[in-house]
C-alpha cells in the first residue's frame, strides 16, 4: 500500500531520476501588489496597513497560507531612482505575483492622479532611431536626447539606455544635510530635464505614430504612467482577471474652472511648472473607462472637505472604514477559493520536495555546462567496464568551485545512455537542503527513491528511523538491486559537506565493494579527499577535475552571454579571459559573467576592477551592493540569511527588517516614516537589493513557500568573514527569535530613529507566530527556526520556559519533526551551555526514541506524555522550573485528554541521568565477543549473525560495518599495534582486518573449530608474526601478514591452553601437557598434570609472567610455568571463567555464586576476596587503575566493588537479558548478552539520585501485592527459599528480619489481603502461613501422603475459603480463627484431577465455591464443590497463564500464552467475548485485574503492554507500552498497581470517557490487529447455559453452538 501511494504521489519518472516536472509544489502563499498614486491615495493606504493588514494575515495564517504584501510606495522619500529601475521593478514585482500567489495577486486603489509619467529606461535602436528622425527639426530636442541615452552594443539586439540621473546631477541622490541644498538644486534640475525629455519624446512617438512608423502600442509607453504600467501588467494584460481587487474613489463632477482652481486641493497632476496637467486627466480617465468596461470596478464615493482628504471627519472616517471592509471582503473571497486543500497524507511530501528541488538545480548547471570530455569519458568508460563486476566508488576530486557539482549534474543526465536508458539515477547535491546535509537524511531519501523507483519493499520505520539498521538496509538495497538485473546510478556531490554538520560520520556507510549494474559517484574538494581514501584506493577509480583551458571558458562565456541576451566588446572579453586565465576556475568566471552581463557596451573597463580570484571578484561585489544600498542594511540581511537554520522566504526576511531598529534607523535617518504608529522596512528597498543580489542566491521550496539561501559556500564564508562578529551574531539571533516567537506581533516596538530625536513606539505589523495555524497545519517555520535562534541569542531562560519546558511544543515538534528533530534541538543546547535540566531532558528524548521508531513518525500525544511523565516525575523535586513545570503541563493534559487515557502515578519507567547512557544497535541477532582499543578509543563487537561492528568510543557512532563472516562471531583480538584486527567465526574462518580502512585483509578457511562447545583460541606472537589456531585437534601457525601456513603441529591436540615463553601450551590425550616451540612446532618438553581424569573447564595466559592458568572440573586450578606445573590452588566450586585485570595484577575466578580474587605477583598468587553473589557470576573485569571490580550474574545484575574492602559500591539492574561479556574503557562499562542484539554503555560516575528507583530485582519468579500496593513480597530468582518484601512507599524491607527463611522451594504465593496472611506452597507439599502482623507465629499445612508440589492456590473474595492444587488433586480448606488468632482447618473437599488434564497453571476460586482453573495444555474447567460436578469451558490452544475474577465473582477473564483471551459470565457461564490481539511479537497474557467498578479489565503481556479492555463490549480501549512483561496486578481506586518483570512498581490510574469518538483507534502507536467476538445479548436465556453442571464428559458440551458469533471491526495498523 505504502509504495502504491509513493509512486501515485511522485510519479515514476521523477524517482527514476528522469523528469520531475510534475512535482512543482503547490504554492501556500499570498503574494498581493498594491497600485495607487503616492500622495494622492495615501490615507487610503495607510488605512489597509493599520484595519486591513492583520486581519488578512490572520486569515491566511488560518489556511496554512503565507501573506505578502507588495507596497513600492510605503516608507520612500521619491519613488524615482537614480537607475531608473522603479517601473521596470514594478512590473517584475507585479510578475512575480502572479507566478507565486495562490489567490489574489494585484489590489488597485484609483483616484484622482494619473501617476508620475517616467522616460522609458531603455528603448530599441530601431525606435529609438525613428524618434531621433522625427525631432530633426528640434536640435535642442535631438542634443538633449542623445546626452541622456546612449547606445548599449552588448544587448542582443542594441538598445539606447537612459543614463543615471547622477551621471548629469552628481548630488541628486545625496543624503545629508550637509548638501541638501546642491541636492534640492540638482532635483529640480532633473525634474525640469525629464520634463523635456518626456515632451521630445511625446512629440515623436505622436509624429511616427501618425506617420505609420510604430504603433499605437508602442506609443502609449511614452504617454503612460507608472500607475497604468502597474494597472496593465497587473491586471488589464493579465489572463488571472478573477486575481485583482480594483478600487476607485470618485469626488463630485468637477468643473474645468474648479479643477484648474482647486487641484492642489484635490490632488490631481500638475505639470513641472506647477499647472495643471491637462492629459493627465484625459489619461486618467481613459484608463478609469477601460477598467470601467471589465466590469471590475468597485466605486466609493467621498464628499469634498476644505482640506480635500481629512481622516478625522467622520464621513471621511466611514469611507475609509467602509473601504477596508470590501477590501478584506473581496480578498478573503478570493483567497478562500483558491486556497489549496491540506493533501491529506503529508508523508511523502519531504521527498516529493528533495527530488524536485535537485532536480531543478541539476537542469540549471547542465544549461551552461561546456566542455570537460576528457573527464567525462574517462568517467564513462570506466563505469562501462566495471558493470559487470564488483567494483569501488568512484570519486572525482578537485579544488573549490573548479566546477565539481556542474560536472555530476551533467553526468546525471546523460550517463543512462552509456549504462541503461532504463537506469535509476539518484541525484544529491549535498548540503544545498537540509535533508541533504546529514547522512541519515541523505540515505534514508536514497532508499525511499530506489525503492519506489524499482518497486521493492520500503525499509520500515525502525529500520528508517535507526543509523545502523539503515546503512544496513542500504547496502542489501543495492545488492537486491544488482541480482534484480536493474541498473542504477547514485551520485553524491560535496561529500565534505556530510564531514561538516555531520561531524560523527564518516563515509562508511558506503560499501567499498559496489555490486554489478550498481555504480556510486562521490564529488569531494580536495580538503578532503583523504577522507575518502580508504573507500576509494584504486587511481583507476580517482578522477581529477583540473581548470578549464582558456578555450572551454570561451565556449562558458559564449554560452552563458547568449543565455543571457547580451555579448560583450572586445577588450571585456579580453579583460574577462586575461583574469580568468590566472584561476582556471568556472566558479570565477561565472562569477565574472554575472558582473559582465549588465555591462554596457560603453562601460569603461579602466573602472572595473575584476579580482584574480574568485574571493576577490565577490569582495568587491558585496562592496558595491554597500555603497548602492547602504552597509548596514548590507551587511544585515546578508547576515540574515546566512544565520537562518533553513534559509528565509522574501516575506520573512523583510518582517524581520522590519524588526531590525539599526537599519530602520539607517533608513529613516533622514527623513520620518510615513505613520508615526506603524514602521516597516519599505519593500522598494528590497526589490532594488534582490535585483542586485540575485545570482548569488538559491531559492528552495519548502512547506509553504520558497526560501532563500547563498548559491555558493565561498559566498557564505565571505559574508560570515565580513560581517559577523561574536556580538553582533547574537544580537541578530536575537531579533531573528524574536520574529520567530511571535514577541512584537501584538505589542509596539520601540524605536529612536535620528530623524525624529524621540523615541517612537510603532507597530511593525509582523505576523503572529501561533504553534499551530489550524488543526492540522503547525507552523512549521517556528518549530524549525526559533529554538535554534534563542540558544544562539543566549535567550536561556525565553528557551526553557516557553519552547523546552512547553509540552504543546515538544508535543508539536516530535509529531511534525520527529524524535530525533527535538534531540538535534537538545543537543545544540547542550554544547552551549551546562544546564542540567536541559541534558535531562535530552536523556529522556533518548530513552523514549525507540517506540517512536517503531511508529513511522505517527506520533500520538498519549505515548509521548505518558513518556515524558513517567520518565521525569522522580525528578521534579531536582529540577521544580523546568521539568517541574513539564510534569504539571503532562497532567493537565491527561486531565483533558477526550480519549481514553491510563495516567501515571508513579515513576517505573527508567529515568534521565541513570548509568545507562546509550545504547548500541546494528546487530540482529546476539553479541558473543566484544574487546575495547583504548589506545585508539574504538569498541569491537561480534554477533552471532556473522557481523562485526566498530564503533568511536568519543562520540559512539559506527566506523565500520565489517562483513564476511557467513556464521556467529566466536572471538576477536586486537593487534599490538591496534591498526588491525582478527576474528574467529562459527563458519570456520580466520579473517584479519584493518581497522582504519574497514578493508578485510585476508581470510583463512578451515583456521578454527566450528563445535561451540571446543574452547576456541587465536594465540598471536606479533613479534614472530605468527598466528596460532586449532582447528579440530589440530594446531596450525600462520602468517601474521601473508595467512601464509608455517607448520602443522602433527600430534592430536585437544585443546590449546596459552603461551609460555617461547612456548605454547597444549592439552593432549590422557590429560599430558605438551610444550611446543613457536617458531618451529617441534614439541620441547611434556609434563603430566596431577589429575587428568579431570576435564580443563577454561584456560588463561599470563602475559606478563609467563604462566598459565588451568581450572579443572573438580576445582583446582593449576599454575603451570616454565614447562612444568608449578602449584595447585583449591577453589570453592569448579571455575567457570578465568579473567584478569588489565596490568594482570589481579586474578578473578568465577566459582558458581562466588567470584574468587587472587592478588597476582612474579613469585606468588595470594586470595584476597570472595565476592559472594545471589546468582552464578558469569564474567569479572577491573577498572583501569584496578581499584573497583566489575561483575555480572545470572541475575541479571552488574554489582561494582571495591578492591579494597570488597563492599559492594553500586549495582545496575534492568537488564533484558544476561549480561555474557563486560569491557571496560576508563569510567565506562559495556555489556553485551548472546540473547541480545544490542549493547548497552553504563557509566560508573554518574549521580546516584538519578538511579532508576527500582522497587525489586529483576526476574523475580513470584511475586504478590498487597491491595493498597504499598507491600511487594518476592521470591529472587536464584534462591526461591526466601521470600522477601518491600515496602514500595518509603523504599525498605517491611520484614524486622529482612527476609522470611523457608525450608523449600516456594512453588506458589497467594496473599489474603483483609486477613494479612501470606500463604507460600512449596515443592515438598507443604504450605506455609505467614500472619503479617506476627510473623514468628507460623502456621502450616502439611503435605498430603503422595508429598505432592503445590501448584497452584486461589482465595476466595470474602478470603473464608483457599483452594490449593496438588499435582493430582485440589483441596479446598476454611480460613477461620480461634481467640483473634488466624487459623486454617482442612481439606474439607477434595477434587481430583483428570489424567487427560495437564496439571494446573491457574486457577480462581468463587464465593459459592465453584473453581475456575486452566493447564498448561489449554484446557478451562469449572467445577462445583457443592455438588461435585464439573464441565469442561472453551479450550485455548497454548498454556493457560491467568485467570482472574471480577470484584463480585460475576465475571472471569481467562489469558494464555496465545493471543487469545476470554470473557466469561459465570451466573450464567456465558462466553460473553473472544478477544484476540496478534502484535510485532509475544501475545500471551501474563496477569489481569478488573476495575474496582468492575467496568474494565486491566491485563499485563508478554509483549511489554498494559492493556484496558471494556467489559460491556469486550472492546480494546488503550494500550500502553511499559519496556517489561507486567507480571502481577492489583485493582486500585480509579485504576490499578503493578509489578514488572524488571521489578518496577506501575501505578496508574484510567479516565475514559462515556463516549469515544468514531475516529478513535486504540491501535495507532503500534502495528498489530485485534478482534472481537461477542454473543449476542437476549433478554431470554439461551438453552446453551450451563445452570446444572453434570459430571465432566467431553462429549457432552459444544460451546461452539453455545453462541451466534458476532465479530467487531478489526483495525490493522501496519
Amino acid at each position: 500500500m505504502a509504495m502504491e501511494e509513493m509512486t501515485e504521489a511522485l510519479g515514476l519518472e521523477a524517482l527514476r531520476g528522469q523528469s520531475a516536472d510534475a512535482l512543482q509544489p503547490v504554492s501556500r502563499t499570498v503574494r498581493v501588489f498594491i497600485s495607487y498614486t503616492h500622495s494622492d491615495m495615501r490615507n487610503e493606504r495607510n488605512a489597509f496597513w493599520e484595519k486591513a493588514y492583520s486581519e488578512l494575515q490572520a486569515h491566511c495564517q488560518s489556511l496554512d497560507l503565507v501573506f505578502e504584501f507588495v507596497d513600492f510606495r510605503w516608507g520612500v522619500r521619491d519613488i524615482i531612482t537614480s537607475d531608473h529601475m522603479t517601473a521596470e521593478l514594478c512590473v517584475r514585482e507585479i510578475e512575480s505575483c502572479q507566478k507565486i500567489s495562490n489567490g489574489p495577486t494585484f489590489i488597485a486603489l484609483l483616484g484622482n492622479q494619473y501617476g508620475h509619467r517616467h522616460v522609458p529606461r531603455q528603448i530599441s535602436e530601431t525606435e529609438f532611431e525613428v524618434l531621433v528622425a522625427k525631432l530633426s527639426k528640434d536640435p535642442d530636442s535631438l542634443k538633449l536626447l542623445n546626452q541622456w541615452f546612449s547606445k548599449d552594443s552588448n544587448s542582443i539586439p542594441p538598445v539606447y539606455f537612459l543614463q543615471p540621473i547622477t551621471s548629469h546631477y552628481p548630488h541628486y541622490d545625496d543624503k545629508g544635510s550637509d548638501n541638501a541644498k546642491l541636492r534640492d538644486n540638482d532635483v529640480i534640475s532633473w525634474n525640469v530635464t525629464e520634463s523635456r525629455l518626456l515632451q521630445a519624446l511625446r512629440t515623436a512617438a505622436l509624429q511616427a505614430e501618425k506617420d505609420g512608423y510604430i504603433s499605437v502600442e508602442c506609443k502609449q509607453k511614452f504617454l503612460k504612467s507608472v500607475l497604468e504600467y502597474e494597472m496593465d501588467h497587473g491586471f488589464l494584460k493579465a489572463q488571472q482577471d478573477a486575481s485583482a481587487v480594483l478600487f476607485i474613489r470618485e469626488l463630485p463632477r468637477l468643473s474645468k474652472r474648479e479643477c484648474k482652481r482647486n487641484f492642489a486641493k484635490f490632488l490631481l497632476d500638475v505639470t513641472a511648472d506647477g499647472l495643471l496637467d491637462t492629459e493627465a486627466r484625459e489619461l486618467l480617465a481613459d484608463l478609469k473607462q477601460r477598467v470601467s468596461n471589465t466590469g471590475r470596478l468597485q466605486p466609493l464615493c467621498m464628499e469634498l472637505s476644505k482640506a480635500a482628504m481629512d481622516p478625522s471627519r467622520k464621513e471621511h472616517k466611514e469611507y475609509l472604514r467602509n473601504l477596508c471592509e470590501q477590501v478584506i471582503s473581496q480578498m478573503k473571497e478570493l483567497i478562500d477559493r483558491r486556497a489549496p486543500q491540506n493533501a491529506g497524507d503529508q508523508r511523502w511530501s519531504g521527498l516529493k520536495q528533495e527530488i524536485f528541488h535537485h532536480s531543478v538545480l541539476r537542469m540549471e548547471m547542465c544549461s551552461k555546462f561546456r566542455g570537460r570530455d576528457g573527464v567525462m569519458g574517462k568517467i564513462c568508460i570506466t563505469m562501462w567496464e566495471s558493470s559487470d563486476g564488483s567494483h569501488e566508488p568512484l570519486l572525482i576530486r578537485g579544488p573549490s568551485g573548479v566546477g565539481k557539482t556542474a560536472l555530476v549534474c551533467k553526468l546525471a543526465q546523460d550517463m543512462r545512455g552509456v549504462l541503461d536508458q532504463r537506469a535509476v539515477v539518484v541525484l544529491r547535491l549535498l548540503g544545498t537542503s537540509p535533508l541533504s546535509s546529514d547522512v541519515d537524511s541523505v540515505l534514508r531519501g536514497v532508499c525511499l527513491q530506489v525503492c519506489g523507483a524499482l518497486g521493492l519493499q520500503l525499509p520500515y520505520p525502525h529500520v528508517a528511523n535507526t543509523h545502523e539498521e539503515l546503512v544496513k538496509f542500504f547496502r542489501s538495497l543495492l545488492d537486491h538491486v544488482s541480482k534484480q538485473g536493474d541498473t542504477l546510478l547514485i551520485i553524491l556531490d560535496s561529500v565534505e559537506t556530510l564531514f561538516k554538520t555531520s561531524k560523527d560520520h564518516n563515509l562508511d556507510w558506503i560499501p567499498k565493494d559496489i555490486p554489478p549494474n550498481v555504480q556510486i559517484v562521490l564529488s569531494v574538494s580536495d580538503d578532503c579527499v583523504e577522507k575518502c581514501n580508504t573507500l576509494v584506493s584504486e587511481e583507476k577509480n580517482i578522477f581529477r577535475v583540473e581548470p578549464l583551458t582558456t578555450d572551454e571558458g570561451k565556449d562558458m562565456i559564449d554560452a552563458y552571454m547568449k543565455a543571457a541576451g547580451r555579448q560583450l566588446t572586445p577588450e571585456q572579453l579580453d579583460n574577462i579571459l586575461h583574469s580568468f586565465q590566472q584561476s582556471g576556475s568556472p566558479l570565477h568566471l561565472k562569477l565574472m559573467l554575472d558582473a559582465a552581463k549588465h555591462w554596457h557596451s560603453y562601460t569603461a573597463m579602466s573602472c572595473v576592477n575584476l579580482g584574480i580570484t574568485a574571493k576577490e571578484v565577490m569582495t568587491r561585489f558585496v562592496q558595491s551592493l554597500e555603497e548602492n544600498h547602504g552597509r548596514k542594511l548590507v551587511s544585515h540581511a546578508l547576515s540574515f540569511i546566512l544565520l537562518s537554520r533553513h534559509g528565509l522566504s522574501e516575506a520573512e526576511l523583510q518582517d524581520i527588517l522590519s524588526l531590525d531598529n539599526d537599519v530602520l534607523a539607517e533608513i529613516y535617518k533622514y527623513w520620518l516614516p510615513p505613520s508615526h504608529t506603524l514602521l516597516r522596512f519599505p519593500h522598494l528597498y528590497w526589490s532594488r537589493l534582490l535585483h542586485d543580489l540575485r545570482d548569488h542566491l538559491m531559492e528552495r521550496w519548502e512547506g509553504r513557500a520558497i526560501l532563500l539561501s547563498f548559491r555558493h559556500r565561498q559566498f557564505s564564508e565571505l559574508v560570515r568573514d565580513r560581517y559577523l562578529t561574536r556580538e553582533m551574531k547574537t544580537d541578530l539571533h536575537g531579533i531573528l527569535a524574536d520574529y520567530f516567537s511571535g514577541q512584537w506581533s501584538a505589542m509596539l516596538r520601540p524605536i529612536l530613529l535620528p530623524s525624529l530625536g524621540t523615541l517612537l513606539n510603532a507597530d511593525r505589523k509582523v505576523p503572529p507566530q501561533p504553534l499551530w495555524f489550524n488543526r492540522e497545519a503547525a507552523n512549521m517555520r517556528k518549530l524549525y527556526e526559533l529554538p535554534y535562534h534563542l540558544a544562539l541569542a543566549g535567550k536561556w531562560e525565553e528557551l526553557r520556559l516557553s519552547v523546552l519546558g512547553s509540552l504543546d511544543w515538544l508535543c508539536c515538534k516530535t509529531l511534525m519533526c520527529g524524535v530525533d528533530g527535538v534531540i538535534q534541538d537538545l543537543s545544540l543546547c547542550t554544547r552551549l551551555t551546562d544546564c542540567h535540566e536541559i541534558q535531562m531532558l535530552k536523556e529522556t528524548f533518548v530513552l523514549l526514541k525507540p517506540i517512536f521508531d517503531f511508529s513511522d513518525g505517527l506520533v500520538d500525544p498519549s505515548l509521548l506524555v505518558t513518556e515524558i511523565y513517567t520518565r521525569l516525575q522522580a525528578l521534579v523535586d531536582l529540577y521544580p522550573s523546568m521539568i517541574g513545570q513539564l510534569c504539571s503541563q503532562c497532567m493537565d493534559w491527561f486531565g483533558s485528554c477526550t480519549d481514553p487515557v491510563l495516567v501515571p502515578k508513579s515513576s517505573f519507567f527508567q529515568a534521565p541521568g541513570g548509568p545507562l547512557k546509550t545504547t548500541l544497535t546494528g546487530f540482529t541477532k546476539g553479541v558473543r565477543t566484544v574487546v575495547v582499543c583504548s589506545k585508539r578509543e574504538l569498541l569491537i563487537a561480534g554477533s552471532e549473525d556473522g557481523w562485526i561492528i566498530v564503533w568511536s568510543l568519543r562520540d559512539l557512532h559506527i566506523l565500520h560495518t565489517l562483513s564476511g563472516h557467513t556464521a556467529g562471531v566466536l572471538s576477536l583480538k586486537l593487534t599490538d599495534n591496534t591498526n588491525n584486527c582478527l576474528s574467529t567465526s562459527l563458519d570456520g574462518t580466520l579473517r584479519k582486518w584493518c581497522l582504519t580502512s574497514g578493508q578485510q585483509l585476508f581470510c583463512i578457511p578451515d583456521a578454527v573449530s566450528v563445535q561451540t562447545h571446543t574452547p576456541t583460541h587465536i594465540l598471536m606472537i606479533e613479534e614472530k608474526k605468527i598466528i596460532l589456531t586449532n582447528p579440530s585437534g589440530q594446531v596450525k601457525a600462520w602468517h601474521l601478514d601473508t595467512a601464509e601456513l608455517l607448520y602443522e603441529v602433527p600430534a592430536e591436540v585437544c585443546s590449546v591452553l596459552g603461551l609460555v615463553g617461547d612456548s605454547v601450551a597444549c592439552m593432549c590425550n590422557e590429560g599430558v601437557l605438551c610444550f611446543y616451540d613457536i617458531s618451529t612446532g617441534i614439541q620441547n618438553s611434556q609434563a603430566t598434570l596431577p589429575c587428568p581424569e579431570h576435564s580443563v573447564i577454561c584456560s588463561l595466559t599470563l602475559t606478563k609472567h609467563s604462566k598459565i592458568l588451568i581450572a579443572f572440573g573438580e576445582g583446582h586450578l593449576h599454575l603451570v610455568s616454565s614447562q612444568t606445573v608449578q602449584s595447585t590452588f583449591d577453589l570453592p566450586s569448579p571455575a567457570l571463567f578465568l579473567s584478569t585485570s588489565e596490568n594482570e595484577n589481579l586474578l578473578f575466578a568465577g566459582c558458581d555464586r562466588t567470584l574468587c580474587v587472587f592478588l597476582v605477583t612474579l613469585t606468588s598468587k595470594q586470595k584476597v576476596l570472595d565476592l559472594q553473589h545471589d546468582a552464578p557470576v558469569l564474567c569479572a573485569v577491573s577498572t583501569s587503575d584496578s581499584s573497583e571490580i566489575i561483575t555480572s550474574a545470572q541475575d541479571r545484575i552488574i554489582r561494582v566493588w571495591s578492591v579494597t574492602t570488597g563492599a559492594l559500591l553500586d549495582w545496575i539492574s534492568g537488564m533484558d537479558s544476561v549480561v555474557s561479556s563486560l569491557v571496560v574503557h576508563q569510567r565506562t562499562v559495556i555489556s553485551t548478552s548472546v540473547l541480545n542484539s544490542s549493547l548497552k554503555i553504563w557509566h560508573l560516575d554518574y549521580n546516584t539520585k538519578y538511579r532508576n528507583k527500582s522497587c525489586i530485582p529483576a526476574y523475580c519468579p513470584l511475586v504478590v501485592l498487597s491491595k493498597d500496593g504499598d507491600t511487594v513480597y518476592y521470591i529472587k530468582e536464584g534462591n526461591k527459599s526466601e521470600v522477601y518484601s518491600w515496602n514500595c512507599s518509603e523504599g525498605e524491607t517491611c520484614l524486622q528480619s529482612g527476609s522470611i527463611d523457608i525450608s523449600s522451594e516456594v512453588c506458589c504465593m497467594e496473599l489474603a489481603q483483609e486477613k494479612r496472611l501470606l500463604f507460600c506452597g512449596l515443592r515438598t507439599g507443604t504450605i506455609f502461613i505467614y500472619p503479617l502482623d506476627i510473623i514468628p507465629e507460623t502456621l502450616c499445612l502439611p503435605p498430603p501422603e503422595s508429598l505432592p508440589t503445590v501448584r497452584s492456590m486461589a482465595i476466595s473474595r470474602q478470603e473464608d475459603r483457599i483452594a490449593v492444587a496438588y499435582e493430582d488433586a485440589v483441596c479446598l480448606f476454611e480460613i477461620t480463627s480461634r481467640d483473634n488468632f488466624p487459623c486454617v482447618d482442612g481439606p474439607f473437599e477434595r477434587y481430583s484431577l483428570c489424567l487427560l488434564h495437564s496439571t494446573i497453571s491457574a486457577m480462581a476460586l468463587l464465593s459459592d465455591c465453584r473453581l475456575l482453573y486452566g493447564t498448561f495444555g489449554g484446557e478451562v474447567v469449572i467445577y462445583d464443590f457443592k455438588t461435585a460436578r464439573a464441565a469442561e469451558l472453551d479450550h485455548h490452544s497454548s498454556a493457560i497463564t491467568c485467570i482472574t475474577m471480577s470484584n463480585w465473582d460475576s465475571h472471569a477473564l481467562i489469558g494464555s500464552q496465545d493471543c487469545v483471551q476470554k470473557l466469561w459470565n459465570l451466573s450464567p457461564v456465558l462466553l460473553d467475548h473472544t478477544m484476540e490481539y496478534k502484535g510485532f511479537y509475544f501475545e500471551g497474557v501474563l496477569c489481569a485485574v478488573f476495575s474496582t467498578n468492575d467496568k474494565y479489565i486491566f491485563t499485563g503481556s508478554m509483549d511489554k503492554t498494559i492493556k484496558v479492555w471494556d467489559v460491556g463490549t469486550g472492546c480494546l480501549l488503550y494500550i500502553q507500552l511499559v519496556y517489561s512483561p507486567v507480571i502481577k496486578m492489583m485493582a486500585h481506586k480509579d485504576g490499578f498497581v503493578a509489578m514488572s518483570q524488571h521489578g518496577s512498581f506501575i501505578k496508574e490510574g484510567f479516565r475514559c470517557p462515556d463516549n469515544l469518538k468514531p475516529e478513535y483507534n486504540p491501535l495507532r502507536n503500534f502495528r498489530a490487529h485485534y478482534r472481537v467476538t461477542s454473543r449476542e445479548k437476549s433478554q431470554s436465556v439461551p438453552h446453551t447455559v450451563i445452570n446444572d453442571l453434570q459430571d465432566y464428559n467431553p462429549a457432552q458440551f459444544n460451546f461452539i453452538g453455545m453462541m451466534k458469533s458476532k465479530p467487531s471491526n478489526t483495525c490493522v495498523v501496519l
